[in-house]
């Protein structure tokens, strides 16, 4: 069985206050984009793990697939599978891809067994993985609060519009990150901007965590000035960095320098 995470971006994110158990609640919309690792599970006689496309630091305990598995495997006591990730998402980008392999990883296995989780169930248990896991459940646009686990679908659609997707491989340590940030709370509604279309985002929505990273490293700053540059209506860094976006009304062909760092574009 074979499934495609894909990443997502912030349409703005703001930190709204620091929370009594140490996180941050914050105020943002999450929305899905068409840039996707490669999942597949089976079943196995032994339980394994192989990757192959980027490296994934760490230890393959530590990934979020196995402990989906393992979760699962507790409460349901479900037979081995093999498991094989195809990885294409950056990692420690802003684009919530490993957060996206452990919940489609969740909602796979549930498939392969016959499990019949309801999506709040399986939600329940994305949560315990990440914060951002559990908007892949659905994966549909989302306005998000609380640590990011908080989710009200939107009627928000980007259909037309092109985007590029770049990652300047500066790795951005998101508790250093939130050091940066003073939180706030916003005196206006999100969602209200975000219906407003992305021609009355410039200027107006904005990620909190953007101009102090930029301090820190400029060039961040200056791909994000090359995409206006380029024509986008819009770009932005998204989550904590490093990975920044342009939406453009048009498709763009030729982009200059931007193609040293281009990860994905496409159309939605």
């Amino acid at each position: 069985m074979i499934s495609f995470p894909n990443a997502k971006i912030n349409l703005g994110l703001y930190i709204t206050e620091k929370r009594k158990d140490g996180f941050h609640n914050i105020e943002s919309v999450f929305y899905p984009i068409p840039f996707n690792d490669i999942l597949e599970i089976n079943f196995a006689s032994k339980t394994s793990f192989e990757t192959t496309g980027l490296k994934i630091p760490g230890k393959k305990d530590d990934n979020l697939i196995l402990k989906a598995y393992k979760a699962l495997r507790k409460d349901f006591n479900i037979d081995p599978v093999q498991i094989n990730l195809h990885k294409q998402i950056p990692m420690g980008a802003g684009l919530g891809g490993g957060s996206a392999d452990g919940a489609f990883a969740i909602k796979q296995l549930n498939d392969l067994f016959g499990l019949y989780l309801e999506d709040e169930l399986l939600k329940i248990y994305a949560s315990d993985l990440g914060s951002d896991c559990p908007f892949f459940i659905k994966n549909e646009p989302s306005y998000v609060t609380g640590r990011g686990e908080e989710l009200e679908e939107i009627d928000l659609s980007l259909n037309g519009y092109y985007f590029l997707l770049l990652n300047p491989g500066i790795h951005i340590s998101t508790p250093k990150a939130y050091s940066m940030i003073k939180p706030n709370m916003i005196d206006f509604s999100l969602v209200e901007l975000i219906n407003s279309g992305p021609s009355n985002w410039k200027g107006n929505l904005k990620n909190d965590f953007q101009d102090p990273i930029i301090k820190e490293h400029s060039l961040i700053g200056e791909i994000i000035g090359d995409l206006y540059t380029q024509g986008a209506v819009y770009a932005s860094m998204t989550g904590s960095g490093s990975s920044v976006y342009g939406i453009f009304k048009e498709e763009q062909n030729e982009i200059g320098n931007l193609k040293d760092f281009l990860v994905w574009k496409g159309k939605l």
